[in-house]
């Protein structure tokens, strides 16, 4: 083990091509799904928090019920309207990073919409009328709104990314952990692990581990907030 460890910080402070071609492309792949969801998300949950409609409770609770949706099952769902017989085939989408982008966004809209919401619900409605007594229009509302609840939007935000980089059943189906190309992390991981390369897989995972003990110092320092 001390070996194993002694060679996976050797490859991570030697700048190992590879490992960081590797994490370059997991935090280029999980950036763009968690920009791509907060543009969806955080609006459409806000919206949710504010406006009273036939079947709300219903909606809500499909929301919730896809906050935990099967990553394996999403990446067949994506696999299969991607592939060459599905209704979007014609775009060879299927093996490429964007594939994983589109899979990653799938399963966390939910999470940063349903969190959005929940704040939303709880102190959005005030806001909302308070900036409607004082004249502002509905778009103002909405702005003064996202501002603020900006600490619950951005815990929102850091939650689902958190959930995009440690993704693994979603991009393993469409991405097919092809070196160079669409490998990354935590992929990789689970197949230097059957290959018997520990050092590198460990190596990876010092990398994931501070990816993630990052995103969860900045999660307790605004839930403190």
């Amino acid at each position: 083990m001390a070996e194993i460890f002694k060679e996976a910080i050797k490859l991570l402070a030697t700048f190992d091509k590879e490992i960081y071609e590797i994490v370059f492309l997991s935090m280029i792949v999980s950036f763009s799904s968690t920009f791509i969801s907060t543009i969806i998300a955080v609006p459409l949950g806000i919206l949710l928090g504010n406006i009273e409609f036939p079947f709300k409770r219903v909606v809500v609770r499909i929301l919730y019920t896809t906050m935990s949706l099967p990553p394996v099952i999403v990446g067949l769902v994506v696999f299969l309207i991607l592939s060459r017989k599905g209704p979007l085939g014609y775009l060879d989408l299927n093996f490429t990073p964007s594939a994983m982008i589109i899979a990653q966004t799938i399963l966390i809209i939910p999470i940063i919409m349903g969190i959005v919401y929940n704040r939303t619900k709880e102190d959005g409605r005030n806001i909302h009328n308070i900036g409607k007594t004082l004249g502002a229009s509905y778009f103002q509302r909405g702005i003064l709104t996202i501002k603020e609840l900006r600490i619950p939007i951005f815990i929102a935000i850091v939650s689902g990314y958190g959930r995009a980089v440690s993704e693994v059943g979603a991009i393993m189906i469409v991405g097919g952990n092809i070196k160079g190309h669409t490998r990354v992390m935590t992929t990789s991981i689970a197949m230097l692990k059957n290959m018997g390369n520990y050092s590198m897989a460990i190596a990876i995972g010092i990398v994931l581990l501070t990816i993630s003990f990052i995103v969860n110092g900045i999660l307790y320092h605004f839930q403190g907030e």
